[in-house]
């Protein structure tokens, strides 16, 4: 597929001043383009690419440079953000342990670190008993897949294979990348690990059934079905916000419990009420095993978990599993402020009802654009646009990029895949009124980039 690059030029465009945007500058803004050269001269090129503004400050749903423009934001910072920037009551707790002078236990416990997990798992469902907290959503997918293969070996030594999806998004470590079955991405690794194994992701333009899925896989790869030890699966696939069936799911499931094999899904992204539930597979009506937490966490400081059945999340022994920077304090206090937000403020029902105003007003554009937009998907403030070309009906990439590139320019944020997608995501605390002016720039946007 083609690449569009978003240009790092400064380019002239419409003033803009709403209740909710201000331009007032060319953009890029052509003052932080020495910033963007001292930044390529120390740093990683894999770690750049996403559009060109320099964040100064965060607030709710908006974003703000040093140069006086202001962004609705429809990324949450890749869905982290869901109880809104720098929310008070987790500045607070931020601010209270800092002040305390106590920014590091390593595994030493402190009070921060228990208040958290009590909340934490007051708050899930009943039959996720016990965490295993840590950094990131990486370190999560890791401690999952280890779980996941010593609970198989409880039962015999060969039941240690493991079944993911082509595409899933599960991080960027050794086992995240052999869980995503990317050829390509993951060739670095130098081999592929024999006892995963990948069945391809159900999308909705491709009807699948699981049971001849499994069959088929069986045949390819020949392997017995008793030696699974459990399905990993990222709850939606990431870069197209696209459920599974859930009949899909639900043979899956039973197909593992038959079998003794685990459940396990991957939250990371959507976990926290971005579905308009708190968890994206409870959509899916199962109870899995493990549950992999991050991002919304948190909404702030590097903090993931892995959740489960004590039986499984005990299996480690005493001491052999930790993390430099688990349940460190400062993480904890604002993990325990994001909870305790999404609660009181009734954010998981908040995205429920935005995301009937999302969608439906989604829904109306794809209408309006039926060549350019072929579907609309995602649940709750969890949404993507796909994009096609007109004559060849082909995914297109290109219009998704200038749609995200012209939405900048405007003074929206879009989740920039680089690909045939446009995801949205806002904090689930934004006012309907910007939800639906931010909606309003996506048409404008989509009216601009088809008559060029």
């Amino acid at each position: 597929m083609e690449k569009y690059k978003i240009s790092n030029v400064p380019k002239e465009v419409p003033l803009v001043e709403t209740k909710f945007r201000k331009i007032k500058t060319k953009i890029p803004v052509p003052e932080s383009l020495l910033i963007f050269e001292e930044l390529e001269k120390y740093e990683a090129r894999s770690m750049h690419g996403q559009l060109p503004i320099v964040w100064d400050r965060a607030e709710d749903f908006q974003v703000f440079d040093k140069y006086g423009n202001c962004w609705i934001d429809f990324t949450s910072t890749i869905f982290l953000a869901n109880s809104g920037h720098a929310n008070p009551s987790v500045v607070s707790a931020i601010k209270e342990v800092a002040d305390k002078k106590l920014l590091h236990t390593y595994t030493f416990v402190n009070e921060y670190r228990v208040k958290f997990l009590k909340k934490l798992i007051e708050m899930i469902p009943s039959y996720l008993k016990k965490a295993f907290l840590m950094s990131s959503g990486t370190e999560a997918t890791e401690c999952a897949l280890k779980l996941t293969r010593m609970y198989g070996q409880t039962i015999r030594p060969s039941k240690i294979k493991v079944i993911s999806f082509l595409g899933n998004m599960h991080g960027r470590t050794m086992g995240a990348e052999m869980l995503k079955g990317d050829p390509k991405g993951s060739a670095w690794i130098g081999h592929k690990d024999p006892n995963i194994h990948h069945l391809t992701f159900p999308y909705p333009w491709g009807p699948r059934e699981f049971k001849k899925d499994m069959e088929e896989l069986q045949k390819r790869e020949g392997f017995d079905t008793d030696d699974i030890c459990g399905f990993i699966m990222e709850s939606y696939q990431g870069w197209g916000a696209i459920l599974y069936p859930k009949d899909y799911i639900k043979e899956l499931y039973n197909f593992a419990k038959e079998h003794k094999a685990l459940v396990v899904f991957d939250e990371v992204q959507g976990g926290f009420g971005r579905t308009g539930k708190l968890f994206v597979y409870q959509h899916y009506d199962v109870e899995p095993d493990l549950v992999c937490l991050g991002k919304a966490i948190s909404g702030s400081l590097p903090l993931s978990a892995v959740v489960g059945k004590a039986e499984i999340i005990d299996l480690p022994e005493t001491g052999s599993m930790s993390s430099t920077h688990s349940a460190n304090p400062l993480c904890c206090a604002a993990g325990l402020a994001n909870l305790n937000t999404i609660e009181k403020n009734k954010l998981v029902e908040e995205s429920a009802r935005k995301g009937e105003i999302l969608h439906s007003s989604l829904n109306k554009i794809k209408e309006k654009f039926p060549d350019y937009i072929s579907h609309i998907l995602g649940k709750g403030l969890l949404a993507a646009i796909i994009t096609t070309d007109p004559k060849t009906h082909q995914p297109d990439g290109i219009i998704a990029s200038k749609v995200c590139e012209k939405a900048m320019q405007k003074g929206l944020l879009l989740v920039h895949t680089g690909r045939e997608s446009i995801k949205i995501g806002p904090p689930l605390t934004i006012k309907d009124e910007a939800l639906i002016e931010g909606i309003g720039v996506i048409e404008e946007c989509f009216s601009e980039a088809i008559k060029e």
